[in-house]
């Protein structure tokens, strides 16, 4: 990408207080609308060239912090100096993108981008040299001419961050810039933060997804409007001082009830509390006061209940962790409440789902084409894959909402007429976008999808304030439901989507946006609603979370590519995955690239994921490689291949075996 250039904002009224040294100062803000104070009088700065991240829950902040960096709405109290000047005043030198991105659905994506460079000023000449170069590096050159609204979400979100760019700004302003893009894309797009930032851009961006928060120089740990803690990735998890402990057992639930013992129980000089818990499918991250101690108690504790132990490994908390355990800390951490259920569940094993080479066409444009799939009562289904992929309309089919082009549907037994009303009431159905309307209240929402999907009134009040209380929202029901943060929105959709008992349920990116604690409310609610029988099928770029998933299955460009297992399909990869540690990650990487496909190399924190066919051939050249450049390689470590890892090598070889190679 060639070097941005420099954007000076006109003007020279309104300088505010800053170092010469800083691109952004923000001194004691406080922002209030009316009683509520949503800022509380934050204090941070940012260098240019770094990448800081403002992390926190739904609502703590975040978004009014930066529409205030903006320039587009007022402080009530502190001052803030972007480029040493005022927001309003430094605007010409800014790129913003909102968590609601204002593109225009009736324009291609070529004609947006042209558009905002008129906007911004951008000459012609600059225009045709950049905009090219944008929309390859963001995998949408391809696209050019399709209209934004047919764009799946993850695409859109790649076409502001082009139109944010396309005026080579001094800062970007970024508001959950990667909510609802695959993984490939999240990596192609931080890959791109990286080289901007290079090139002397600020980047300030907020993200739910804190692996890629360790990508930021610096993190602000905000909540209720407050910073906590501000620092380097590694200083925060420094600071946590605890210990994360791995532990695989082929009796994963028997672990975790016992270790839910182990949490509660007092701290004492032989037996440390466990702190924390977490289940990723076929493992549990325990957070230990003492690594040696409490590798020690979890023995103790799995052999005196004659729980088999496969696998236990030390490790370094991560950002999660860190986010987790201070928002604890504030008690934050939202109740899990039972779900009141009156129906009979069905009968678990039996089939649910069975699709059977389906194919869906749009005109001359094949989405889907040949997918087949089992779900049965009781099992969490993933469907996972790359922004285009053809997931949405796959479960739009499944569902009855979309006629298949070919192909054969079994849904609750029934084989014709899906879309009969007796069909639905035995669904739910979480959509990609919103299913709550905007104009309503959170309440007014609830009350409607009682009547739409036939709750008996006299559990209607029961079942909305499970939903209250499980959302955080009570005696907030009143709010207009357009004026909440989006990961609030998801945990209103989902309640309004099983309300009715669903026997089966449709769950179209849930978590997207929302925080990691709000994630394990959601996951723990779903693994209740498979054990009672309901068949789950969901989808999500979150990999981590899909590990919950009993079977899966990847689709590339509309066709199934690999099926089986969370385990199955990570023991199916070809060549090793390799961890290097190096004092200069994003610069091991770069370099890296020049020598292996982009895939291979990844970037998770402050260290490097590298997928070799041939380790024992392939590593003695990366590290000649590295030195040649002056980079020192700390450490070196074959790892199991994690489900991201994994979804990206069958995505991108699926990929490459239908598309031809062009080489640089």
């Amino acid at each position: 990408m060639t070097r941005l250039q420099p954007t000076s904002a006109s003007g020279s009224a309104g300088l505010v207080p800053g170092t010469h040294a800083d691109a952004i100062a923000v001194v004691a803000l406080e922002k209030r609308y009316g009683q509520l104070a949503a800022l509380k009088g934050i204090s941070f700065t940012v260098k240019p060239g770094e990448i800081f991240g403002l992390i926190g829950p739904d609502g703590a902040g975040k978004t009014t912090a930066f529409q205030i960096l903006a320039g587009v709405m007022n402080a009530s109290a502190g001052e803030v100096s972007v480029l040493g000047r005022s927001p309003r005043l430094a605007r010409l030198a800014l790129g913003y993108l909102t968590q609601t991105f204002s593109l225009y659905l009736d324009l291609s994506i070529a004609e947006n981008l042209r558009y905002t460079a008129g906007l911004r000023r951008v000459s012609t000449a600059r225009f045709a040299e950049l905009a090219p170069q944008l929309l390859q590096r963001v995998g949408l050159a391809a696209f050019a001419d399709r209209l934004a609204g047919q764009l799946s979400g993850g695409m859109r979100q790649k076409l502001a961050l082009c139109c944010a760019l396309i005026a080579e700004p001094q800062v970007l302003l970024l508001d959950e810039p990667t909510t609802g893009v695959d993984p490939v894309s999240r990596r192609e797009f931080w890959d791109l933060l990286a080289t901007v930032a290079a090139q002397g851009v600020t980047v300030v961006a907020a993200t739910p997804y804190l692996d890629e928060a360790e990508r930021c120089h610096r993190i602000a740990l905000i909540y209720e409007g407050q910073i906590q803690q501000i620092g380097s990735p590694s200083q925060l998890r420094a600071g946590l001082g605890l210990s994360r402990i791995e532990l695989r057992s082929p009796q994963l639930a028997a672990v975790e009830t016992a270790l839910h013992e182990l949490i509660a129980a007092p701290a004492s000089a032989t037996a440390p509390v466990v702190i924390d818990l977490q289940t990723f499918g076929d493992r549990l991250d325990v957070m230990v006061s003492n690594a040696a101690v409490g590798e020690q108690t979890l023995r103790v504790a799995l052999t005196a209940q004659q729980i088999p132990l496969s696998h236990l490994r030390h490790d370094q908390p991560t950002l999660e962790n860190v986010f987790v355990h201070r928002l604890r800390q504030q008690g934050s951490d939202p109740p899990y409440l039972p779900f009141p259920a009156y129906r009979a569940s069905q009968q678990i094993g039996e089939m649910a789902i069975a699709a059977q080479n389906l194919d869906k066409t749009f005109g001359t444009f094949q989405a889907v084409k040949q997918v087949t799939l089992n779900v049965r009562y009781g099992e969490i289904y993933g469907l996972l894959g790359a922004n285009g992929a053809g997931k949405t309309t796959t479960i739009k089919i499944l569902c009855g909402l979309l006629p298949p082009s070919a192909g054969r549907i079994q849904l609750a037994g029934e084989t014709t007429d899906l879309h009969r009303a007796e069909v639905r009431s035995r669904i739910g159905y979480m959509s990609q976008k919103f299913t709550l309307y905007d104009d309503l209240s959170v309440l007014q929402n609830l009350q409607f999808y009682c009547g739409v999907y036939g709750v008996p009134r006299q559990l209607h009040r029961e079942k909305i304030d499970w939903v209250l209380d499980t959302c955080g929202l009570s005696g907030r029901e009143h709010t207009p439901t357009a004026s909440l943060p989006g990961g609030w929105k998801q945990r209103v959709a989902f309640g309004a989507s099983v309300m009715h008992e669903p026997d089966i349920l449709f769950l179209d990116e849930p978590t997207s946006g929302v925080d990691p604690l709000a994630r394990r409310q959601f996951w723990r609610l779903i693994r209740a609603f498979a054990q009672r029988g309901t068949a789950i099928l969901v989808t999500t770029h979150y990999l981590e979370e899909a590990e919950n998933c009993n079977n899966m299955a990847f689709m590339v460009a509309g066709e199934i590519v690999a099926q089986g297992s969370p385990s199955t399909i990570k023991a199916s990869q070809p060549g090793q995955l390799i961890e290097l540690v190096s004092d200069q990650p994003q610069a091991a990487s770069d370099h890296l690239k020049q020598h292996l496909e982009d895939w291979r190399v990844s970037i998770f924190g402050d260290r490097l994921h590298l997928v070799l066919d041939d380790a024992d051939r392939q590593l003695p050249a990366v590290r000649q490689w590295l030195q040649a450049e002056q980079i020192t390689v700390q450490s070196v470590r074959p790892i199991p291949f994690s489900l991201e890892d994994a979804f990206i090598g069958i995505v991108q070889r699926a990929s490459n075996s239908t598309t031809p190679q062009v080489q640089s």
